[in-house]
């Protein structure tokens, strides 16, 4: 027996919010059966930034520091910085997090060197600020950013996830409508995504070793 050779299964919006309803044993039958289940994905999406790191909405980005500027405005999808580098002629330096107290009790925040801290201002239009100031508008940031998936825009839309995570986005939107439309069944369903979204999880976690160093003191 030959097997199908493709790896292309895709769901769409719509796939899922069928899915999703049968689970509830009902039917998406109006325009606002429709309507209310997008609703539901997107807020499911925004829920899923808030449960930890989905390792492929990292992206890396990097911006050209100014001379004397060192508050940095980030696109509004910025979630989260995990990491920073200052980069000098092709050499990459580690900057150090801090926290908002500790970047606010620093005595001179006007002091210009290579950047080797940085805080990030988690407003809605997220703001890296560095420290020192800049010395020179040459050296590069370079940041790993948790970022905001794309939205349920059109029904006819696929979704900005990996295939591992398909089972865990049906079981959530149908949690979600069963909230809504089958309260019935909403201790089970919520426990066929809470095991989904486990899974999903731990196959998606960063495989290196963890290495534990002392601190000097």
């Amino acid at each position: 027996m030959a097997t199908s050779g493709t790896k292309t299964f895709e769901l769409d919006v719509a796939d899922y919010i069928e899915e999703a309803f049968e689970r509830c044993g009902i039917e998406a039958r109006t325009g606002y059966d429709l309507k209310t289940a997008k609703r539901s994905l997107n807020l499911l999406l925004a829920e899923w930034a808030n449960r930890g790191l989905n390792q492929w909405t990292i992206k890396q980005r990097t911006f050209t520091v100014t001379q004397g500027d060192a508050d940095i405005d980030l696109a509004t999808d910025v979630i989260d910085i995990l990491s920073v580098v200052c980069r000098r002629d092709n050499t990459d330096y580690s900057m150090e997090r801090l926290g908002r107290d500790d970047y606010l009790t620093i005595p001179n925040k006007t002091t210009t060197a290579r950047p080797n801290q940085f805080f990030l201002d988690r407003q809605i239009t997220p703001v890296l600020k560095i420290w020192p100031v800049p010395e020179n508008s040459t050296d590069v940031i370079v940041y790993d950013a948790l970022t905001r998936m794309d939205d349920a825009a059109n029904y006819t839309n696929t979704l900005d996830l990996p295939f591992r995570f398909y089972p865990c986005l049906a079981a959530g939107l149908a949690y979600y409508i069963a909230m809504k439309r089958a309260p019935g069944r909403v201790p089970l369903l919520k426990q066929v995504y809470e095991e989904a979204f486990r899974m999903a999880a731990d196959e998606d976690r960063d495989r290196a070793s963890l290495k534990l160093v002392p601190a000097r003191c």
